[in-house]
């Protein structure tokens, strides 16, 4: 698999959710051999790899993001063998694999925390973040968790406070302890060994904190943004400059990619969540030696449209200069797109995927985005996630984008179980199910294959650069331009019909049956949701 060691420029990343792809063994979860089973599926969709969401032992209070043994699997998803066995069969279909490292924090179950907690002098007693309470008892400083309240909880052992960005069971690792960068390291490698091609670094400017404990200051608006930015949420009522993305976590990303260089064709995408989260992403994937890549929540949001995306992609082309970005409009932690952008036909769908799939950068696509699955609507009784529990009624959660794939939409639970599964099969996804898609003309399923299978045919959208054009309200238009060729993409955003007038080009044969206007000389008739491609 090391043939070609920059695969990841322009490389399209599928996401799986093990818990909720495929149960091998019927009882109701996901797993890592039901992976394995779908894998000639995955392949289908003419993809480059496989980023598995986290399988590690874990007492599943956030879902396996919090971590009780960052080198084994935790028995609901198999076993080691059963991970080797789906790297050894995902090599032989040309897949690479990548896994969720969750570096900046474990569960509260994780034996170092266990000892942590034990004493203030046992030999990791400083393995994680503990703060004295002020002389009142009260926590150290205004800090929030991203799940809403103070992110300090006192231990009794102790008599001190630990730190928590997440939930009070995920306590934060003290990434200012050399030794806790030895051992995190150490992780990593146990997994390039076993031949993972790469990792998803999850929450990664969250590894280090500001030494001194200073208080964040207010922000000065409150909008929705990155992650856990929403209004309901007092998370966004700060600006988080002293709690994350902290500058010695320069340092460590350099140590980490050292490691990775070692192994030569292997890969890093951060995840960034942060207030200004494009600059985030280029300080960590600018000159060659940190990140491979990162995305931002930038398109997770509710915004959307010709011009947000318009300045989105160009507000990061401005400030990556030499880094590379990955795209992505949607994961497991975000109202799926089809909802979140307000999706009302199978063209509207395929107009946000050509799109993605022509922006300059990698790309994640999430499991069920490629059938264009719509947001699950659960009953409070069905849900499981912290998050929503805890915000409900205003914020749902993340269970509406989690519930289980529907392969057959004649099979008990959407033919993903026979079990009933740990989050319910949404009724309306049954008509969208793979079964029904599969070979059917026009499906979006078979318009990813078909895009996906045309775009790895071209160098100019895998490496090219980018330059948008003036467009009308609601179009957008784009060159990719490499070596000497040049793509011109142009979209129409919106349910009416237009014409643009462009430059002069030639069209394209062989692109897909759902791709192309209607040319008269230099205009192009572009009908609603409409998508075309000409050769500069």
């Amino acid at each position: 698999m090391i043939k070609n060691p920059d695969w990841w420029r322009g490389a399209v990343i599928y996401q799986v959710y093990p818990r909720s792809f495929y149960d091998s063994n019927g009882d109701g979860i996901g797993d890592l051999p039901g992976v394995t089973a779908k894998l000639d599926y995955i392949a289908s969709l003419n993809v480059d790899a496989i980023w598995l969401s986290p399988f590690f032992t874990s007492p599943m209070k956030d879902f396996g993001y919090d971590v009780a043994d960052y080198r084994n699997v935790d028995p609901i998803f198999g076993t080691l063998s059963d991970f080797d066995t789906l790297i050894a069969e995902a090599h032989k279909r040309g897949l690479r694999i990548m896994i969720d490292q969750v570096l900046s924090h474990s569960s509260d179950q994780h034996p170092w925390f266990v000892e942590s907690r034990a004493s203030r002098s046992n030999p990791k007693a400083d393995w994680y973040v503990w703060a004295d309470p002020k002389e009142d008892g009260t926590v150290p400083n205004n800090w929030l968790s991203v799940f809403g309240g103070p992110a300090w909880s006192w231990d009794s052992r102790r008599k001190q406070y630990y730190l928590h960005n997440f939930l009070t069971s995920q306590p934060d690792l003290n990434f200012h302890n050399p030794e806790v960068q030895e051992q995190v390291l150490s992780d990593v490698q146990f997994w390039l060994d076993r031949g993972v091609d790469g990792f998803r670094l999850d929450a990664i400017n969250f590894c280090f904190h500001d030494r001194k404990l200073r208080d964040n200051p207010p922000a000065s608006t409150v909008a929705e943004g990155s992650i856990g930015v929403r209004k309901e949420n007092p998370y966004a009522y700060q600006l988080h400059q002293f709690d994350k993305t902290q500058p010695e976590n320069i340092a460590f990303l350099k140590r980490l990619r050292a490691l990775l260089d070692q192994y030569p064709g292997t890969t890093t995408v951060g995840e960034i969540g942060d207030d200004n989260s494009l600059q985030t992403m280029a300080d960590y994937t600018s000159g060659g030696d940190k990140l491979h890549m990162a995305y931002s929540f930038d398109l997770l949001t509710e915004q959307h449209g010709a011009d947000f995306f318009r300045k989105t992609v160009n507000t990061i082309e401005e400030k990556l200069t030499d880094g590379w970005p990955c795209w992505a409009i949607g994961n497991h932690d975000v109202t799926r797109v089809a909802t979140r952008w307000e999706a009302k036909s199978e063209q509207q769908l395929k107009a946000y995927m050509a799109m993605l799939l022509t922006l300059r950068g990698s790309v994640c696509i999430y499991q069920g985005e490629e059938l264009g699955l719509a947001e699950a609507e659960l009953a409070y009784e069905d849900l499981v996630d912290p998050y929503g529990i805890n915000f409900w009624p205003e914020y749902k959660g993340r269970d509406g984008c989690r519930t289980p794939m529907v392969w057959h939409h004649k099979k008990s639970h959407g033919g993903f179980s026979d079990a009933r599964p740990w989050l319910p099969v949404y009724d309306d996804h049954y008509g969208a199910a793979v079964a029904v898609q599969q070979d059917a003309d026009n499906s979006v399923l078979e318009a990813y294959r078909a895009f996906l299978a045309w775009r790895r045919e071209q160098p100019i959208l895998l490496k090219g650069d980018i330059r948008f054009h003036k467009a009308p309200k609601n179009t957008l238009v784009y060159s990719r331009s490499y070596q000497g060729e040049t793509l011109l993409i142009a979209l129409n955003l919106s349910e009416r019909p237009v014409t643009l007038k462009l430059p002069k080009t030639t069209p394209l044969a062989g692109t897909p049956d759902f791709v192309g206007g209607q040319w008269h000389g230099q205009e192009l008739q572009l009908e609603a949701w409409g998508v075309d491609i000409a050769r500069g």
